[in-house]
């Protein structure tokens, strides 16, 4: 042979070369591929889920933030509300208040003019028995400016 080139021992290693290749690549490379796959399908779909519960999250957080407004809205519409009752209490409080203002008022007019009309008749009666009196002095003396005086200082002296 020339150059020492054996045929038969380059085709033992290229067959040796196909049996370890094909040997690795059944024993080796196709499960790391097959489990490579599944991974990659595993991530998949856990994207896929984590892509639709964000979506999920998304559609109830403007739910609830439809729900917020709406809420925001009815409190308004109801401070709106209490507000006004308050006001409408408070009206009505106020003409009970001047109802019955007016009606202390008016009562203690009348008992004004009761203690008025009370206190004309005790003077005109004490004016009436002054006078019977000094008509009884005045037909007893005889001297009326005497008996004025006398009256006069009687009268001091109730006044004290």
């Amino acid at each position: 042979m020339p150059l020492n080139i054996d045929l038969q021992q380059i085709l033992l290693h290229w067959m040796n070369l196909a049996i370890l290749t094909g040997g690795l690549y059944f024993l080796l490379y196709k499960p790391v591929k097959d489990f490579m796959a599944k991974r990659e399908a595993h991530y998949r779909s856990l994207d896929e889920e984590a892509s639709a519960k964000l979506a999920e999250a998304e559609r109830i957080k403007a739910e609830c933030q439809a729900k917020l407004d709406g809420a925001d809205e009815e409190i308004r519409h109801m401070k709106a509300k209490s507000q006004q009752a308050v006001q409408k209490s408070a009206e009505e409080q106020l003409a009970q208040a001047r109802s019955q203002a007016e009606q202390i008022v008016s009562h203690a007019r009348m008992e004004a003019e009761n203690s008025r009309e009370r206190v004309l008749k005790e003077s005109q009666r004490e004016l009436r028995e002054l006078a019977a009196q000094a008509a009884k002095q005045l037909a007893f003396h005889a001297d009326p400016f005497d008996q004025f005086l006398n009256l006069a200082e009687e009268g001091d002296d109730y006044a004290q």
